[in-house]
Order: C-alpha cells, then structure tokens, then sequence
C-alpha cells in the first residue's frame, strides 16, 4: 500500500467530528492492508511507530525537509524501513550525521503531504482525533469481529499493531484465546477523580480505601527467578530497580504480576518529594536513595488469572503473598471511616485516598468510576502549550506557562488536540526555570517577541483552587490560582487530563 493511503485517511479522521466517520475511513484503510503492513500503518495512525522514539528532535526534522516529491512513490514497508534505519544508528561519533542524512533520504521521496505526516509520527505528535479507541472499533469493524474481543486482546498485550494483525489475519478463537502473559506488560487500570471522599464513596459503595502515594507506578511479573518491572507506559525498567527485583524475587510465588508504586522514603519512613523518586526511577545506574515497592493489586497468580474476579479476592491474594508490601487501606462503605483513612494517608505525608469499588475487575487500560481518586487539593496534569519570556529577575528565563487540557473527541477544538485552560508562572523553582530554558527551544514549533510556542508533548501537575468560567478560552473554563507542583516525565500528553473533567468543576 501507498504511505499517501495512509496520509489520506488521517486528513479524512482529522477534518471529521462524526466517530462513526472515523471509523468508517479507517476501517476501510486497514481492509486493504497487506499482513505484515498492518502493524507499521497502525503505528503510524496513532502517531506511535513500532521502533519507538527514532532520537530526532524539531530542529533535526526542519534541517532534513527539502523540497518535496511530486508524486507520491512511497509504500507503507518503505518507510517502517526507513524507520529501523533510523532507529539503528547507534550513538557516538558521526552517529548525527549518518541519522540526519538516512532522514533527508527518507524525506526527499515524500511528498508535502507525507513530509507533513512523517514529522509528526517521528516526533510522536499524530493529532488526527484516530485515538485508541476509534481505531479499535475499526480494527473490530475491518476484522467483522466483536469490539469486546478486540478490545481485550488489545488491553492484555498492550500493542495494538499486533492486535490489529492478528484480528485481521487470525481467527476469532485466535483473538480470543489472548490472555495474561507473565513477563509481557498490561495496561494499567486508571482512576477517575472525585472532590471529596463521601463523593467517591458515593460512586462506589463498598470499597477499598486505599492510601493515594506521590510515587512512580510500576507492574512486577515474575516467573520463576526471572522478574522484570515496567513503567505505566510499559517501559522496561528492570535493570534500574534492583531492590524492587529483590523484594519480588522474595515472595512466596512461583509466577505473579503485580501492580503498584514506588517511592523513596526518608530516614523517618516518610516519603520524600515525587522529584527525587523520579531522580532514582529514571537512573540507568543505582544511586543512593532506595526506592521501595509498596503493591495494591495482583493480576495473576502460580497459573491463575485474576483480572476477572473481584477486587476483594484480588486483595486476599495480594495480603497472603505481600503482606509487608501493601499499600495502607480499609474496606468499607462508610464515608466517614473513609475520611478518616484521607486524613491518615495525608498526616503521613501521602498525596489523599483512591477508593475502589470491592466488586470490581481489574480493567486494564480503562478509566472508569470503579476506582476514583481524591485529593485535598485539585491537581491536575496538563500540557504546555507556550511559555514566556520572564522579566524581572526571571528577564532571559522562559517563565510564564500556557497550559492545555486534553480534548479528546474535539469538543472545543481538533479531536486529541488541547484547549488552552490558563496561565502560571507560580511554584517554578529556579532549577525549573533553567531546564525549562534549555528544554523549550528543543521543541519549538514558532516564537513571537515573548513567546515560544512548544510541540505539546510536556505533562506538568498544575495544582488549582478551583476553576471558574471564562469566554476567553475556547473550553469556556480557566484555572484559579494555577501552580506548578512538578513536571511529570513518566507520562504520555494523551494522559493529562481532560477539559470535560475540568468544566465538571464548574457543576461542582
């Protein structure tokens, strides 16, 4: 198949609201793939390509666009090729060179339009509104097999490309026959947000009320002697966490997978700031501070999955093969014995409470209102869209933040784009002010006299007293009182928060 197929269809999701139009055009699209084309075009769809991040920033994109083609020549396989070229170069001297000049060979055969596509699937920055969720529904519309069954398999290996082969080439007991590998990431179950524990409550019934942790979520498989740890966007980290493996390694289980967090405590056992976690869970080597795997949920255990049952015999497994690892909580359906769990969590120095419905599956990769967060204070993870120029002590120092909300089915703009919610310069510290001098420019996609204008790929916690209407941003809400409270590099832009969840505060 041509790439130009593939370009058509994302301007054909990009210039529709209808989800039914979106699904329609890429459906159509992936019935035409060859088999071993559908997993690069699914890549290159959702703007995520197989090879992962290729190590080419905006600047070296903007040096290797030249003159466009004429006519489109390229196919789907040229340039996931192309793609492994790239991503191959290996660092070191001239490695630069050689990944500058295998791009402009990439870039000159590609017409305006594939050039256009090309920088933003390598810079991992596809707004065309083909989020997961259209796309799985056209992957189950292409395949004539049922979303439920699609969707799974999807959540259980954690790669749709595969799951989009393998609906369309295999056999409905093929998809179905999916299941929980040990070592092979699931997508993590994600929570809602509520304002204040009887709220959560309120939605749940008899729950789980389970201390919130300022820590970096991690997912533990073991089988055997063998244990691996991945990040929420299912990154392996193993080699970066050996305590975390030991303690693993220690329990009484021939295989597990289990879900929870890990944070860096004090000398007092209390835990230290989300940067210094962060600091230790991005190190290739071991530094001094150690980080310690606190569990909330197990997924599968010695043969037996478990993401099927409840929440309740989850917990009794989890308490038989962890108990000195679990994460605090109480199980109750009364919102006063829940606030008191709040204030316990907050007097320790922990972030609030999440409360999760005791009944509940564990759904991979889904947000529902099964678990739902609360904190005292309403802290939000938005984009950066801009930054200012700062004056005063802060003159040569980008300073003032414009933020975004995620808008997922383009309510107030394009679909998987971001509406601009406010402004903030508060609780930026000196070092931020420096890195994110020498971070922004990196991502420039335009400037004015006192603004550089950034490709939205930056996730920052904004901690708010509120929010309150306003005609002047698109969404029709602004932030009270924004500040920074840290910048979060383990998360994705398509995991900040929505400005739906955000114009609920105004109902609030």
């Amino acid at each position: 198949m041509r790439f130009d197929e593939v370009v058509q269809t994302a301007e054909t999701v990009a210039s529709t609201r209808s989800r039914l139009a979106k699904v329609d055009a890429l459906a159509g699209l992936l019935a035409r793939l060859e088999p071993d084309e559908i997993a690069p075009a699914v890549g290159f769809l959702t703007g995520k390509p197989r090879q992962g991040r290729i190590g080419v920033g905006w600047r070296g994109i903007g040096a290797a666009m030249g003159d466009a083609a004429d006519a489109p020549t390229l196919d789907v396989l040229d340039v996931d090729a192309a793609l492994d070229r790239l991503a191959s170069v290996e660092a070191g001297t001239g490695s630069s060179a050689e990944r500058a000049g295998a791009l402009r060979a990439l870039t000159a055969r590609a017409t305006a339009a594939e050039q256009d596509l090309l920088a933003r699937i390598i810079l991992g920055e596809l707004r065309t509104g083909a989020l997961e969720g259209v796309l799985l529904d056209a992957i189950a519309r292409a395949a004539d097999r049922p979303v439920a069954s699609v969707r799974r398999a999807a959540m259980l290996s954690g790669d749709l490309g595969d799951t989009a082969r393998l609906a369309l080439t295999g056999t409905a007991a093929d998809l179905d026959a999916v299941g929980l590998v040990v070592g092979r990431p699931v997508l993590p179950m994600l929570a809602a947000t509520a304002p204040t524990v009887a709220d959560a409550v309120g939605q749940t019934g008899e729950a789980s009320v389970e201390f919130k942790l300022d820590g970096a979520r991690i997912q533990a498989h073991r089988r055997g002697d063998e244990v691996r740890v991945f990040t929420r966007n299912l990154a392996d980290i193993t080699h970066r966490l050996p305590e975390v493996v030991e303690v693993v390694r220690g329990l009484p289980v021939e295989s597990a997978i289990l879900d929870g967090e890990t944070l860096s405590l004090d000398e007092h056992g209390a835990p230290r700031p989300f940067q210094d976690t962060m600091a230790r869970f991005g190190a290739d080597a071991s530094r001094e501070a150690v980080l310690h795997p606190w569990f909330f949920d197990v997924l599968h255990v010695d043969g037996r999955d478990l993401i099927d049952e409840p929440l309740a015999a989850r917990l009794a497994e989890l308490e038989r093969i962890a108990p000195d690892h679990r994460i605090p909580g109480v199980v109750t359906a009364d919102a006063a014995i829940a606030e008191q769990v709040s204030r316990d969590a907050l007097g320790a120095g922990h972030e609030g409470v999440v409360v999760k419905a005791i009944e509940s599956p564990y759904a991979a990769g889904r947000r529902g209102s099964s678990w739902v967060k609360v904190k005292p204070v309403h802290t939000y993870d938005l984009v950066v869209l801009a930054c200012e120029w700062g004056s005063g002590r802060r003159t040569g120092w980008l300073s003032n933040l414009h933020l975004g909300a995620l808008d997922p089915d383009g309510e107030f703009g394009e679909p998987g784009g971001f509406v601009m919610v406010g402004k903030t310069f508060k609780g930026l510290t000196d070092d931020l002010l420096r890195w994110q001098t020498e971070r922004f420019p990196e991502i420039e996609v335009r400037r004015t006299a006192g603004t550089v204008w950034v490709a939205p790929v930056t996730v920052v916690e904004i901690a708010i007293d509120g929010v309150q209407r306003s005609t002047r941003y698109p969404g029709g809400v602004a932030l009270r009182f924004a500040r920074v409270k840290q910048y979060r590099d383990d998360k994705r832009p398509e995991e900040a928060d929505t400005i739906q969840t955000l114009r609920a505060l105004l109902r609030g």
